[in-house]
Formats: structure tokens, sequence, C-alpha cells
């Protein structure tokens, strides 16, 4: 299995309960992306599965679903599952009591869940019911898998994964705004699945006038469509732009304020927020606290220079997902216009995480050095 952060390798049951968490990447949002496998003592799966999407059984009850309907008997056998099973009752009951309910003795799970509403009660609530618990195997690993929900849940605002396509010598569009196509067709659809595991997608408004872009997901199979953002300080969105599409949320988020531009905008479908900052831009920060308010938990960035470098500057990225083209350019735009600087330590110090072959391409994920510390 890759390993680009050097994680210690679990027990094998965990490792299983994670690869069914994989199978939830793009589906699960604002929920976690949580897997459950049940075993008996002697190490025989009996059930498992993974989260649903939001309003659906989450893993432990898919997995006990799954047991019951191979005629297994789960009493006195050990669940595995990658996040604390939970105590509340949302949209589905507590997973505690499901797992209670069916006699389970021992629960394996890799990390407690950051979610106020849980925090350890789920814990509690299966030690009080007699099941013994036991915590850590495969936390990294569950953390890393979730980043962006435990980003929503401790910090208030989404992971922020900045996407850019270039040439090798980092130009991204000539001087004349060219830039269709740099990257190969392979590292367009790659870039398609990041973005249907992001719950949003995020643009600024010089693309959205310069492209009129639909930002969906189009080259790999996805159960959603992640919603799409729109920084838009003067609500220059025309309603006719190709962003609109029936059943996926569109947020505009603007600092002057046109009623008239805003009612049409919502007769498309837009949820439009007023958020300006003292200088007449949209407040960034304050746009990620309420996308987080919204459920965002990975948002990724598909913007110009300006806006990219605006985020940036603003501390704001905590990753970014690189293509590179094995061609040079020249002179024209790069990937966020930051600088100029006068000494090399001003720079923005990252970290790789990976870098990969994509058909002729290159893709590098690189993090804000630091930026997972929380």
């Amino acid at each position: 299995m890759h390993n680009p952060l050097n994680i210690p390798e679990p027990c094998p049951l965990i490792v299983a309960a994670l690869a069914q968490a994989r199978q939830s990447l793009n589906l699960t949002s604002p929920n976690p992306h949580v897997g459950c496998v049940i075993a008996s003592s002697s190490g025989e799966v009996l059930g498992q599965g993974f989260t649903q999407q939001a309003g659906g059984p989450h893993a432990e009850v898919v997995a006990l679903r799954d047991a019951a309907a191979a005629g297994q008997d789960v009493r006195g056998a050990t669940a595995y599952v990658t996040l604390e099973p939970c105590a509340h009752q949302g949209r589905t009951g507590p997973c505690c009591d499901a797992l209670a309910a069916a006699g389970i003795a021992k629960v394996v799970a890799s990390v407690a869940d950051p979610n106020p509403l849980v925090a350890g009660q789920g814990f509690a609530r299966l030690r009080a019911a007699g099941i013994q618990v036991e915590v850590g195997p495969g936390s990294a690993e569950s953390r890393e898998l979730n980043i962006g929900f435990f980003s929503r849940m401790i910090r208030g605002t989404p992971w922020v994964r900045l996407k850019s396509a270039a040439s090798l010598d980092g130009t991204t569009a000539l001087l004349n705004g060219a830039s269709q196509w740099i990257t190969s067709p392979a590292a367009r659809a790659d870039g398609h699945a990041w973005r249907a595991r992001a719950c949003a997608v995020l643009t600024g408004i010089g693309t959205v006038l310069d492209d009129n872009p639909r930002l969906d997901v189009r080259e790999v199979p996805t159960p959603r469509q992640p919603h799409v953002v729109v920084v838009d300080s003067q609500l220059q969105t025309r309603p006719d732009a190709h962003l609109f599409i029936a059943g996926r949320a569109c947020y505009i988020y603007a600092a002057s304020q046109n009623d008239e531009k805003k009612a049409a905008l919502e007769a498309r479908g837009a949820t439009v927020v007023y958020l300006p900052n003292p200088q007449g831009k949209v407040d960034l920060q304050a746009m990620l606290r309420d996308l987080a308010q919204r459920g965002v938990n990975e948002l990724h960035v598909e913007a110009g220079n300006k806006l990219n470098g605006s985020l940036v500057r603003e501390g704001l990225v905590d990753e970014m997902l690189v293509y590179l083209a094995p061609t040079l350019l020249g002179p024209g735009l790069g990937m966020a216009n930051v600088g100029p600087f006068d000494a090399l330590g001003q720079g923005l110090a990252m970290d790789f995480i990976t870098v990969e072959r994509v058909g002729p391409d290159i893709r590098i994920v690189a993090r804000v050095r630091g930026r997972d510390i929380f």
C-alpha cells in the first residue's frame, strides 16, 4: 500500500476497515469517511461496510446488515471501525447503541470523533454497555482520510486544497491568456477525481467570466456533484453562466451589495452571501468559516493566479495539488500572484506528500509545513 506519510502499518482488520472507508471518499459529504469490519475471535470477517450518503446508514450499521444478510452471528464478535461510533441521534440512530444491541463484545476504533456531539461519548456509551474498547490502531490513516472533517470540527474552516496545472517552468497561462490545455487528458481526468472527493469547488469571478466553466465532475463516475463557490466581489456572475447546474448548491460571495443582481442569481438557485472586508473585497477568512458552517470539509480551489495569490498571502491554503507538463512555455502567468520577495526565507515552506506520474505529466501534492497540526 502506498504510504507517503510513512505511517506505521496497523493490524490487518483495521487495514481492511480503512479500505472500506476509502470506498466512501466521494460519497459521504459532509459526514466523515468511515469503514467497519466485524470479525470473530478467530479473525473471520463476518460483515463489513462503509458510511453511505448523508442521511443513510453509517459504517457500523452497514457492516451489521452485511453480516445479517450472510446469516452470520455477531454476538461476541469484535467491530473494527475507523472512527469512534456516534452517540447522538442525527438523521440516523446512535451506532454505539446498534453495536451493543447486536451483542458486539469489543470495539477497536482508530480515533476519537472530533465532532463535539460525539467527542468520546461514543466510547463512554460502549463501555457503559459492557463493551471492551481499544483506541488507536490506524489513527493516522483515518485522520488523513478525514483531514477535511477534522479541520472543520477543530479549526472551524475547511481543508483548502489549491489545484494548478502548469508547464515545467511553472507557467499556467500564456501572456495572452491561453491555457487550454497545458496538461494531458489523463491529468485532467485525475483532477476530476480530486474534484469528486471535495465537498465544494471554489473559483473566482475572473475564471467565470473568461472561461465560463461548469466546474463539475465529468471525467470520472461520481454519486454526487460537489457544491460550487464563486468569489465575486461586484456580483458580476451572469445568470446564464454554465456553473448553474440543477441539483447542485452554488454559493456566491460578494462585497458590494446589489439586491437586483442578487435576486437574479438567486432565481437561478444561487445563495448570495455578502462578506465584505475593509478593502471592499470578499473577506476570505470569513468565507471559509461560513463554508464550514455549511458543512464543507474539503474545499478544492480552481482559480486564477490573483485569487490563488490572495489565498496564499492570507495564509488560507493548506495543500497544493499541482500537475506539471513536460514542456517549457516561457513567460506567462504563474500559479499564485505572490511576492516579489527580498529573501529566500520569505517563501512559503511546503513538504512534498506525493509525487506521481499521471500519463505524461507529474502530479505533486505538497502541504504547507505544519498545516496538518491541529
